[in-house]
């Protein structure tokens, strides 16, 4: 057989708690035989486009608990054509079966994959429930674990014992960079440590607080848990939206209701003064849009773009060094209005661009370099040259 059997975990038996990543596994398969699942569910995963296959397992319930007669049965009428299994929870933790299977399928040359759901016994234990092997020598932590290690940090390390608020804030910049570097480079194995050292950063700046009596980190989830479920009302409430349009505009108007709201002069309060300058342009006009003060046309946004850059020209030719910075930063506000209008992510985009620059750049300096030179050595013309090289290299 040359099957791929996915096993997908659909959570507690409630279709509003099948994960995104549950669904899309279903739905890539198209075909799904499902363990003991209630009717509701059923209906839901056919509304998503899936065929249920209701008689492709025989004795459902030997096949959870296990029984190998049960499964070697199931895994001697796979062909090749690609199948999904649909366990209730978690396979890892839900699925006693689940061992048996796996060996079954790699004896018949079948290939296996597992995509987690929300356990069944409590949605808390997803916490507990890694997926990643641990290397050798390494112990299994949870929650509680990683609180008593900050605190055990900041009474037995003389660097924790000095930090502040302050003395952290560049780690916590640098680490959420680290994060995105990951996403970019598409590297599970990175962004798992990654988030891990940006989650350190939000427990040390709680147990900071904590000694001072201000807050703890049960504070910070209660909040932010509270947060998101008075501003999904869609979710967690009754409320109906169908947009994600309809999404923004209730939370907009949910957080005008909220305390902090009260203090703000203007819409375009709370946007952090401290983010990237082209990050933090997008997001004030993203909320300028949002009460209609925005672009009719993509036109619109080429025509007021040509019009900045021929101010910067006029400010050029006077000599007027402060209006040329000016003009700069209009010319620049108006390309991220026009990368917003197109649906690009500027600053993103302007990362991408500085990566294309350093990859063209680099293959230049290796170019010259292979040669005996440096770059220094080359004429305009040379440099030319060796660009428009690295442009189909690099």
């Amino acid at each position: 057989m040359r099957a791929l059997i996915r096993i997908v975990g659909l959570g507690p038996g409630d279709p509003d708690l099948v994960t995104l990543g549950s669904l899309e596994a279903l739905r890539a398969v198209g075909r799904v035989a499902l363990l003991l699942a209630p009717p509701e569910l059923q209906l839901f995963i056919e509304s998503e486009g899936v065929t249920i296959l209701r008689d492709r397992i025989a004795d459902q319930a030997l096949f959870v608990r296990g029984s190998r007669d049960a499964i070697e049965a199931f895994v001697d009428t796979l062909g090749d054509d690609d199948l999904a299994i649909g366990v209730l929870g978690n396979p890892l933790s839900d699925f006693p079966g689940l061992p048996i299977l796996l060996r079954a399928l790699e004896r018949a040359g079948g290939r296996s994959e597992l995509v987690p759901g929300m356990p069944r016994a409590t949605l808390s234990a997803a916490i507990e429930m890694p997926l990643v092997p641990l290397p050798p020598a390494s112990a299994h932590y949870v929650w509680h674990d990683l609180i008593e290690i900050m605190a055990r940090l900041r009474r037995g390390c003389p660097w924790d014992r000095e930090q502040t608020h302050e003395s952290l804030l560049p780690y916590l910049i640098e680490e959420t960079y680290e994060v995105v570097e990951a996403v970019e480079a598409d590297s599970d194995g990175n962004l798992c440590e990654e988030l891990g050292d940006l989650l350190l950063q939000i427990v040390f700046h709680s147990q900071l607080a904590t000694e001072r009596g201000k807050f703890s980190i049960a504070d910070v989830v209660d909040g932010l848990s509270n947060k998101m479920i008075r501003r999904h009302p869609h979710v967690f409430g009754d409320q109906a939206v169908s947009t994600v349009a309809e999404v923004w505009q209730n939370w907009d108007m949910l957080k005008a209701l909220e305390p902090a709201a009260k203090t703000r002069t203007s819409r375009l309060d709370g946007i952090p003064k401290g983010l990237g300058g082209l990050q933090r342009a997008q997001k004030m006009q993203e909320k300028a849009a949002r009460v209609g003060f925005d672009w009719q046309s993509l036109d619109g946004v080429r025509e007021k773009l040509a019009e900045e850059v021929a101010e910067l020209e006029h400010a050029r030719r006077d000599g007027d060094a402060r209006a040329v910075r000016e003009e700069v930063g209009d010319v620049i506000f108006t390309v991220v209005n026009l990368a917003r209008t197109l649906g690009v992510d500027a600053e993103g985009a302007m990362r991408d661009a500085n990566e294309k620059f350093y990859r063209r750049f680099s293959y230049m300096e290796r170019r010259a370099q292979s040669d005996g030179r440096t770059l220094g050595d080359l004429s305009i013309d040379e440099l030319e040259e060796l660009w428009q090289l690295a442009k189909t290299a690099a």
